[in-house]
């Protein structure tokens, strides 16, 4: 009997010996070995903690658009001329520019609808055209969501699941996302804008893409839908995704963006975080004065500082804090109607960048 289990042990370890070296040489899941989840982090390539998750490297070199020296002209007209930038994940980056600046046509070329005159635009080191499974790459919203007017919210994601091979449950799952469920088997003809700028959004986000690429997305929804785009995709960039935010609400980007590009004429104007840019306005800050006697306050103040007229009765003052101001006026005897420190945002940045650039082409 002793012998018998001596055999056993002896036989089992060299067996376990031979099936390692066995394996060692088949794919992971042959060998019976589960490959790693999703998500998880290569081994030698140290994570990213973005919102407090780690971001493995693969995932956010994956993740970055890249355009380098984008043109694209109509019949003589350069709309897009030799633009270049960059929008990194784990981040919102606010695409801005006056009416006909290019920006929507530079999406277009992103998202592989248009083809460039010259130059580049991809994704993760590819052109869309070139992704495998796009949808579950890169989400795009250029409008609000067009659908069948007789179809439900659900049924029309649904049919997109199924083109795209995604299960069906996922449309339950982007329509919660989007504050939809309560309207999922209402007709779309009902549908409001808001409503379908939602549903445009519960359309790009079906394959769990890891970059979102959005026009104009907050046009016709209320303050409270407003709310909700902003914390939606301040949580996705949270998670490590590239955020790509076209938009004329300079208010709603200083809120939401952490970068921005801006461009005119199809060209750009300046890139960087938003805390950069505007800081880099020719004031960093200054003071609005309502005064009868401007010209006798500016002396008062002396060489030091700069007036600049600001309409009837008003002037503002740079070089020189209320404190200061008020403290020169009263000595001098003149009188102050009102004085208003205006520190510096994003539209002020974006309209002293711009000045002069925004023209219909």
């Amino acid at each position: 009997m002793v012998i018998l289990l001596a055999a056993l042990v002896l036989g089992g370890g060299a067996w376990f010996v031979y099936r390692r070296r066995d394996t060692a040489a088949l794919p992971p899941q042959a060998a019976g070995i589960r490959p790693p989840p999703a998500g998880a982090v290569p081994s030698g390539s140290p994570p990213r903690i973005i919102g407090g998750r780690r971001v493995p490297a693969r995932q956010l070199a994956d993740g970055r658009i890249a355009v380098s020296g984008l043109t694209k002209e109509y019949r003589g007209l350069r709309a897009v001329d030799r633009l270049s930038f960059a929008a990194e994940p784990g981040r919102v980056t606010g695409f801005l520019g006056p009416n006909g600046a290019g920006k929507t046509t530079t999406l277009r070329m992103l998202l592989g609808l248009v083809e460039p005159t010259a130059g580049s635009a991809t994704v993760g080191g590819r052109r869309y055209a070139d992704l495998d499974q796009p949808i579950r790459r890169v989400g795009g919203v250029l409008e609000a969501a067009a659908a069948h007017k007789g179809r439900t919210g659900r049924n029309h994601l649904r049919v997109i699941c199924q083109s795209a091979g995604i299960p069906l449950a996922r449309a339950d799952e982007v329509l919660e996302l989007a504050g939809l469920t309560a309207a999922a088997d209402r007709a779309f003809r009902g549908y409001s804008l808001g409503m379908r700028q939602r549903l445009g959004v519960a359309a790009a986000l079906i394959g769990d893409p890891q970059v979102l690429i959005l026009d104009e997305p907050t046009n016709g929804l209320d303050p409270e839908g407003i709310r909700w785009m902003r914390e939606l995709l301040r949580a996705l960039a949270g998670h490590g995704r590239t955020i790509l935010v076209a938009s004329h609400f300079l208010a709603e980007m200083q809120l939401l963006a952490d970068d921005v590009i801006i461009v005119a004429d199809g060209r750009l104007v300046t890139q960087g975080s938003v805390t950069a840019i505007v800081g880099s306005l020719a004031h960093g800050g200054r003071t609005l004065v309502r005064t009868p006697e401007a010209g006798k306050l500016a002396a008062a103040l002396g060489t030091d500082v700069i007036v600049t007229p600001a309409g009837p009765g008003e002037v503002h003052i740079t070089g020189a804090d209320a404190v200061a101001i008020g403290d020169a006026a009263q000595l001098a005897g003149i009188a102050i109607h009102q004085l208003v420190t205006e520190h510096p945002d994003l539209e002020a940045a974006y309209l002293e960048l711009t000045a002069g650039k925004a023209a219909i082409r």
